[in-house]
């Protein structure tokens, strides 16, 4: 991590952080801050995984596990680099391929993968690795499949139904599992925070519904959207939300006033990280700083995004919203921004219907000074 200049400091908050913290009301994963860790993975400290490879009567793997991990466990630095060193992920690799009972067909992958039918497949999984591994010591379980299963075609994660029997090894019920599908080897390490993501409670931020765009609410801003995007980080919002960011890397405005913050990009591990504009009992916006660059298509994604938040939004249906900036110029560095975003020293975002604005005043290598008005 690159060192914050001590001019990279927080104007003082109008308000305590907690007046801009949102209550979930979804029932499930949203973007409210009341996570029920008795269900979710509370996403701090080490976490114990065990990763174990399957393949299939009719599909037996011809390729090595190591050629599979080398796929996914760069996953965990990248993890432990976006939480600020917060949660770490250690991966047991148990490199032999264990034999699944029934055909990769069998599975129903195609229909769709209802829950009891994903868990059906971990304790298949769990059972046909247990006389090797010893499950006790494990928090959660990464399934890897052999790449010649075509059948099992993506990768979805399983959080445990309280109250019913579950997956249990080694006197150990495993509440949280991601079983890794041929799409693995499209989108690598970014898979596996996009899918522990959601054992921490984390909602899908794309689109569920086919009919339209389906990165059409954060484009690649957040892993939790478009994993492969160019700019793939967890929104400031979602590292407050699972305790990363500290409340005093939060500037709240949940009252009519002005604050002018000094925001360090979230690819930094100090200083502040995002400023709050609370609009509603499940609203706010917020404004963050971005610092990352893919020089390799030309595709910046340099400076203050601003985005709404919705924690009675469920996941798929856009609890998160970028808003554009569409400037009106490309400038001199000659590169675009992603999806129209983010603002640049000298624009602004105006909801006149809610009284905010967010004015970005100046701009240099570590952030962006920015004004939030609410009226």
């Amino acid at each position: 991590m690159l060192a914050v200049p001590p001019s990279a400091v927080a104007a003082a908050a109008a308000e305590k952080p907690s007046a801009c913290a949102l209550r979930g009301t979804t029932g499930w994963t949203d973007e409210g801050h009341d996570t029920d860790y008795s269900v979710f993975k509370r996403p701090a400290g080490t976490i114990k995984v065990a990763m174990v490879f399957v393949d299939f009567p009719d599909t037996p793997a011809t390729e090595s596990p190591a050629d599979a991990a080398g796929q996914l466990t760069p996953g965990a630095d990248w993890l432990r680099s976006a939480s600020y060193g917060k949660a770490r992920l250690d991966i047991t690799q148990h490199r032999r391929w264990v034999r699944m009972p029934h055909k990769s067909t069998d599975y129903g992958y195609e229909r769709g993968l209802s829950h009891e039918e994903h868990e059906a497949y971990v304790k298949d999984a769990v059972t046909a690795a247990d006389p090797d591994v010893d499950f006790s010591r494990y928090d959660m379980v990464y399934v890897v499949a052999t790449k010649n299963a075509s059948a099992i075609s993506f990768t979805p994660t399983y959080v445990y139904e309280p109250g019913t029997a579950g997956v249990v090894a080694d006197g150990n019920r495993f509440k949280w599992a991601v079983t890794f599908g041929q799409d693995m080897w499209h989108w690598g390490k970014k898979l596996v925070a996009h899918e522990t993501g959601h054992t921490f409670g984390l909602p899908d931020l794309y689109a569920f519904d086919t009919g339209s765009d389906g990165h059409r609410f954060v484009g690649g801003w957040d892993v939790m959207g478009l994993i492969g995007g160019a700019g793939p980080q967890y929104f400031a919002w979602q590292s407050w939300k699972l305790g990363w960011t500290d409340d005093r890397q939060v500037v709240c405005r949940a009252s009519a006033g002005s604050d002018t913050v000094r925001l360090t990009a979230v690819e930094y591990g100090s200083g502040t990280k995002m400023a709050v504009i609370r609009t509603g009992p499940t609203t706010a916006y917020v404004v963050e700083s971005r610092r990352g660059v893919r020089a390799d298509s030309g595709v910046c994604s340099t400076g203050a995004l601003v985005y709404q938040v919705d924690s009675s939004v469920a996941t798929g249906e856009g609890p998160i919203r970028v808003m554009d900036a569409k400037p009106s110029a490309t400038p001199a560095s000659g590169c675009r921004p992603l999806d129209d975003a983010p603002y640049w020293a000298g624009e602004s975002f105006t909801d006149s219907a809610a009284g905010v604005r967010i004015e970005v005043l100046s701009a240099d290598g570590y952030g962006e000074t920015v004004r939030i008005t609410k009226s």
